[in-house]
């Protein structure tokens, strides 16, 4: 027992205990107290698909707008505090979008497509055709002639910077500041409404304050670099800030397809699931125990490890879990087992060859090595390729969810079966239990085969 392998062993030790830490329990975590996400056919959730406009894109950028849509409807999602949206590219002009065990409502939706958040109206004449009407009359987009362009005032002129803050009387503020462009408009707007109102709509609708009163502040004076809208709530003041500051829509959106998701399978599926899985793992232990013996006992260990530090990552990184997912995760169990067996097989061979235990144990872990490199990196390669298609040409969310969690549990199983179950092995020799030949008695083809002490 070299003070190598005591070190390599407390630091597995150490890993073991932070992995089940994080690990146990499964809906939360002693440690980092986050739990296992769930996709939509496990717990549901919303499934909508926006359609773009790209009648007004240049030919040859349709991708790239599309890119800068799902940048925004991302940024715009992350304030509703959602675990693992999937935002993606459907067809040649529509975007998925799921949303994982959240419930909002159609207009939340209806917001996430808006071009521009907020625009800002001024009283129409008589005869004039309005584009909003509320308690305060009739309205229409407050306009303004730039460069020879006539152009509306809307918050697509805002700067990235919006923030909520409150007056000394203690009312809420939402505090904005235009861009070059807006500058110029806001100044020529504000500069003839003086004494009259400016309306301001989010949608078709009023924006409406705390009160539930249509917000239209009278222009006291010209607005030119910054300004603030007054009577909101404290939530609805965050809610702007926040999707003002995730930028505007490249091209319009519309929603085609929505539909409220109820879970598929379900918690008691999950419950289900890793009962299986306990089930399945004893089994797997119980059978490599009875025809290994100590080095079956070695790799049911070395399982046990990974399946907690398994688990952990998929905490951390995050991983959503579907039904796709937990197959891949079960399938990478089995090639874990994989590993230890061409280990201890090779083992048995180099035992027949006549050599030592310490011997036969460092063979047969060298000489296994590039079987399951070999293996595993295929393995690795068709992960790779899956992911690759669920995220594009296929847009498949269980198709990537399958690939990343096989990918995972691959790559860990690697790390357990030579790190961990080599470590274990080397610290039974020299110890009584290596002089015990009945624990090293492996039985195959016929033969009774026990391993010498080193």
């Amino acid at each position: 027992m070299t003070r190598r392998n005591i070190i390599v062993f407390i630091i597995i030790l150490i890993v073991f205990a932070l992995a089940a830490t994080v690990s146990l329990p499964l809906e939360g975590g002693i440690l980092g107290n986050k739990g296992l996400r769930l996709g939509l056919d496990l717990q549901g959730g919303i499934h909508v698909v926006y359609q773009a406009d790209l009648s007004s894109v240049e030919p040859g950028t349709e991708d790239s707008v599309l890119n800068g849509v799902i940048a925004v409807l991302n940024n715009r999602i992350n304030p509703l505090g959602v675990s693992e949206p999937v935002i993606q590219k459907q067809g040649s002009d529509r975007i998925l979008v799921e949303l994982p065990g959240l419930s909002i409502s159609d207009e939340d939706k209806e917001r996430l497509s808006r071009v521009a958040i907020l625009e800002f109206g001024e009283l129409a004449a008589e005869g004039e055709e309005a584009k909003w009407e509320n308690e305060f009359g009739r309205w229409k987009p407050a306009t303004a002639t730039i460069d020879g362009n006539v152009k509306e005032l809307s918050s697509r002129y805002f700067k990235e910077n919006t923030y909520v803050a409150r007056d000394n009387l203690g009312k809420i503020l939402l505090v904005f500041e235009w861009d070059e462009e807006g500058s110029q408009l806001s100044a020529a707007i504000t500069g003839r409404l003086i004494n009259q109102p400016l309306g301001i709509f989010e949608g078709d609708e009023a924006l409406r304050g705390d009160d539930g009163r249509p917000i239209a502040p009278t222009v006291q004076q010209q607005i030119t670099d910054r300004g603030q809208i007054e009577g909101l709530s404290l939530n609805e003041a965050q809610r702007l800030a926040s999707q003002l500051n995730a930028g505007r829509l490249p091209v319009p959106l519309k929603i085609i397809y929505d539909q409220t998701v109820s879970p598929i399978l379900g918690s008691n599926f999950v419950q289900m699931s890793i009962k299986a899985g306990g089930v399945g793992l004893l089994l797997v232990m119980l059978f490599m125990i009875l025809y290994y013996r100590l080095p079956g006992v070695i790799a049911s260990l070395a399982l046990v490890f990974y399946t907690f530090l398994t688990i952990a990552l998929f905490k951390l990184i995050p991983v959503t879990l579907n039904l796709a997912g937990i197959g891949g995760f079960v399938a990478s169990i089995g090639m874990a087992v994989d590993a230890n067996v061409l280990i201890f097989e090779r083992m048995k061979e180099e035992f027949y060859a006549d050599q030592t235990l310490g011997g036969a144990i460092e063979a047969g872990f060298n000489r296994a090595w590039p079987a399951i490199w070999d293996s595993n990196a295929t393995t690795f390669i068709a992960c790779v390729i899956l992911y690759w298609l669920g995220s594009s040409v296929a847009a498949s969310t269980p198709i990537k969810s399958f690939a990343l969690t096989l990918f995972i549990g691959v790559a860990v199983s690697m790390f357990t079966a030579i790190t961990v179950s080599r470590t274990l092995l080397r610290l039974f020799i020299g110890t009584r239990l290596a002089k015990q030949a009945s624990l090293f008695k492996i039985t195959g083809k016929g033969n009774s085969v026990e391993y010498r002490r080193q």
